[in-house]
């Protein structure tokens, strides 16, 4: 496994700035934000790109994933979702996905992560799981949506990473697995976030295994013993880092794990060198 450091805790550093400090640290990648003030597709042009590509190469750093998750540069983390009320919403989720899926072939990106639907309390009457009914019907949107992008990123050798997370459409492994096979495309795959299983209680170990046919990229970051999704550095929290490693290494896992300390947005420098002397000593 590859040690990488997502920009999304940059976001006061501009996206050369960010690399290059990612860079000086020693991490091998970088995820990189496709939002503002990063590269947010819709502003971030040929130029930005062959800029950022030649920065990549004087650094020797790969592309470990693309963020697509979080759309500040329209409203906020969640919104618009995959499975929004409105259609003018949800289309402008799968076209920021679909303008990422082009990003990750220009930029020599692999895979890209995506919410898991989005977040469905404010359709079920303040009842946050809602009725089965409910629940279906918000899948069948996600699914329209992801039909229409996996067809395009198949094109482009792309694939669509489904990041569960508390309290979102899809929160779990079962819920995960359960999507997936209805779900008509190779090109989506599991972008395994260690802190958010573990955060709706489930064993990371554990689920590497049960995963591994899925697994394509891993977020990392330490939670505390309560369980709460707040991102901490690794080593500050309860989650068992050997444990998921060796469970890694099971299943000769070679490609990158990145780790995403966005809360740490005041001091990014301080976290991404706590997390790397932490992990590295893992690792190594």
């Amino acid at each position: 496994m590859r040690l990488a450091f997502s920009t999304n805790a940059f976001k006061k550093y501009s996206l050369h700035e960010s690399i290059k400090a990612i860079a000086d640290i020693g991490y091998s990648a970088v995820e990189i934000l496709c939002d503002v003030p990063h590269a947010y597709p819709p502003t971030f042009g040929e130029k930005q790109i062959q800029s950022v590509r030649k920065l990549l190469s004087k650094y020797q750093l790969e592309i470990s994933n693309l963020n697509a998750f979080t759309l500040f540069a329209i409203t906020d983390t969640q919104h618009p979702s995959w499975i929004e009320s409105d259609q003018q919403q949800r289309e402008l989720r799968i076209m920021h996905t679909l303008n990422c899926v082009y990003l990750a072939k220009k930029i020599g990106a692999k895979n890209l992560s995506t919410q898991p639907g989005g977040p469905i309390d404010r359709y079920n009457n303040g009842n946050k799981k809602g009725s089965s009914n409910n629940i279906r019907q918000l899948e069948k949107l996600f699914l329209d949506g992801l039909d229409r992008v996996a067809t395009v990123a198949e094109e482009n050798k792309i694939k669509i990473l489904i990041e569960p997370e508390p309290n979102l459409l899809l929160e779990n492994s079962q819920q995960f697995l359960s999507f997936l096979k209805n779900v008509n495309s190779d090109a989506v795959k599991l972008n395994f976030d260690i802190g958010h299983f573990f955060c709706v209680n489930e064993d990371p170990a554990a689920l590497v295994n049960k995963l591994a046919g899925y697994i394509e990229h891993f977020h990392l970051a330490d939670i505390s013993s309560n369980r709460v999704h707040n991102h901490l550095i690794p080593g500050q929290g309860a989650i068992d880092f050997s444990s998921v490693f060796k469970a890694m290494n099971e299943i000769n896992y070679d490609g990158f794990v990145t780790v995403e300390l966005y809360p740490y947005q005041d001091n990014p420098i301080d976290a991404a060198k706590k997390a790397y002397e932490y992990l590295n000593g893992l690792i190594s």
